[in-house]
């Protein structure tokens, strides 16, 4: 077996995120995701207190990592400074590098997230290409999108972007030197590889 513990021991946002849970609920009740979902991040500092690798192992199979929504709010109201949020970066990386997400409905979801946004960032350098963001891979935006998406250009740029343009912006023209810059960064880090590695899941 994996040891889990070990893995997350290397990760500075594990150790930076929990330092001494003494069980006080605050995180849990400043958190949006605990109040639409069965999620509470008190349980998972618990979890990970214990520092039993196979409950590790079932947290890193579970839904539950992947409802944080990553407001790190949980950070500012911990009397002991504890971070549930930076715990679940570490724990979701994890369980993306052993393929453990494969087991949970929500961590599969991370599929077509790096089929979309991964690609995108590995091809043009932007998290979200408005380009890219088809009407027809994407009808849960409605038809509203439909409207939005062909006329993108004027709507980017009436809201204050640059669409395809030189100069600052949201959905400026990014250079060849900026792109190059960023797709080495993911490379460096490991992220295009598990970007990939997610891609060619199924």
């Amino acid at each position: 077996m994996i040891d889990y513990i070990e893995r997350l021991n290397e990760d500075y946002r594990f150790c930076e995120g929990l330092k001494a849970c003494m069980n006080c609920g605050m995180c849990t009740a400043i958190c949006p995701a605990a109040a639409v979902f069965d999620y509470d991040p008190r349980k998972i500092c618990q979890i990970m207190q214990k520092r039993d690798n196979a409950l590790t192992e079932q947290l890193l199979a579970s839904d539950m990592i992947w409802y944080c929504g990553q407001c790190i709010g949980c950070r500012t109201r911990c009397p002991r400074n504890n971070t549930p949020g930076y715990i679940i970066q570490a724990l979701r990386k994890v369980s993306l590098q052993t393929g453990l997400y494969l087991k949970s409905a929500e961590g599969r979801k991370q599929i077509k997230i790096a089929k979309t946004v991964g690609e995108n960032l590995l091809t043009k350098g932007y998290c979200v290409d408005i380009d890219l963001v088809k009407p027809e891979m994407h009808p849960e935006q409605g038809p509203m999108w439909e409207w939005v998406y062909a006329n993108r250009e004027s709507v980017c740029n009436r809201c204050g972007g640059n669409y395809h343009g030189d100069g600052a912006g949201a959905q400026r023209k990014l250079s060849d030197e900026t792109k190059k810059e960023l797709f080495a960064i993911l490379r460096e880090t490991g992220g295009e590889s598990l970007i990939r590695k997610i891609q060619n899941a199924e």
